[in-house]
């Protein structure tokens, strides 16, 4: 009988997913039409103020089981499938293959599309700026370590405008040609992954060297080169280049995430669920600071992140980012910001862009 009700379910199923593909493709008939719309009225191809609002309106809807998570990593791919119909998607990140920019960039963009490894931040700047790539990813903060400097300092001058953001969690593993701690002289790794990492190496590996290099994946092409170079980085790294994984969650904090943001040009419209972030310049007073916040007290808006940034070449003067709840076309955020620009010395809107879901 097990078996009997077994194989008319598997039937069902069967039935079902050939309505899906069906439909599947009834869908990319349509992405192609879209496509060519936005070709004719000079529209870019990847909209993700479009895609956050699809993707909510699905979560809505949906009643499960399916979690919303698995929902959205779902149609995350077919969103990035109707993407490649319509013009092939580039994107530009911090690589090499597996690094942890490179994982954020697939999960967020999906598999269908052409991937562009920088061996430098500065580099993925400079390939969308120059066309080579549409979007570029790039870290800007780890919830231990804090700011990603050299990402501010693009900021600051590049044409560039924040169009997207994406929170990915981080799981460290210490990766090796060798199958134990046993004879390890070296650890390569991103300065930040050290960094998150310090307490567990001080404790496992105190003898050993610690080298800094561009990426996590780059160190991780080190450790295949010599097995007396361990490397930290992903699982996914140590399974693309056949290394063993000695040990896993060698993070120092379970609760360990980078935030990336996605680069390109042009704005996108409103979303409901928005996030703004802006450069300004403060004057060189006492209190200047304080006041430059005021219009943001006074129509009521979240801030939701402010750093320092020191100016190159001038000794204790500063230029301040700031993220805040809202978008650059909301009618307080419109009037916020004109406020700004009377009490400081100069406003750089960096880009409105759909918030990110923290993921897990």
């Amino acid at each position: 009988m097990a078996i009997k009700a077994l194989t008319s379910m598997r039937d069902k199923i069967k039935e079902i997913d050939k309505e899906i593909v069906a439909l599947l493709n009834e869908r990319a008939a349509l992405s192609i039409e879209i496509g060519r719309l936005k070709t004719t009225n000079n529209l870019e191809v990847y909209d993700p103020a479009q895609e956050s609002k699809v993707l909510r309106e699905l979560c809505s809807i949906n009643s499960g089981p399916l979690t919303e998570e698995s929902l959205k990593d779902i149609f995350s791919e077919i969103l990035s499938a109707s993407r490649s119909l319509q013009l092939p998607v580039k994107v530009a990140y911090l690589g090499p293959d597996a690094s942890f920019s490179h994982l954020a960039t697939e999960s967020h963009f999906g598999k269908s599309i052409s991937l562009l490894p920088q061996p430098g931040i500065i580099d993925v700047f400079e390939r969308v700026e120059k066309g080579d790539a549409g979007w570029g990813v790039v870290p800007v903060e780890n919830s231990l370590e804090g700011t990603v400097k050299l990402t501010l300092d693009c900021l600051i001058s590049t044409p560039l405008e924040i169009v997207s953001e994406i929170y990915f969690p981080i799981r460290h593993s210490l990766v090796s040609a060798r199958k134990k701690m046993d004879g390890l002289k070296k650890v390569c790794s991103h300065p930040q992954a050290l960094a998150q990492c310090q307490g567990w190496l001080r404790k496992n590996l105190p003898l050993c060297s610690l080298h800094e290099v561009e990426s996590t994946a780059k160190g991780v092409q080190m450790a295949l080169k010599d097995d007396t170079i361990a490397a930290i980085g992903s699982q996914e790294a140590a399974l693309k280049y056949r290394l063993n994984i000695i040990a896993e969650g060698i993070e120092d904090y379970s609760s360990n995430m980078t935030r990336f943001l996605v680069i390109g040009k042009g704005a996108h419209e409103p979303t409901g669920v928005d996030k703004t972030s802006v450069l300004f310049g403060a004057r060189h007073e006492p209190g200047a600071l304080y006041h430059s916040l005021q219009p943001f007290v006074e129509k009521g808006i979240n801030l939701l992140k402010i750093v320092s940034h020191p100016i190159r070449g001038r000794m204790w003067e500063y230029l301040f980012f700031i993220d805040f709840a809202g978008h650059a076309q909301d009618k307080e955020i419109v009037q916020c910001l004109s406020g700004l620009r009377k009490k400081c010395t100069f406003v750089k809107i960096l880009g409105s862009y759909p918030r990110g879901d923290i993921k897990s």
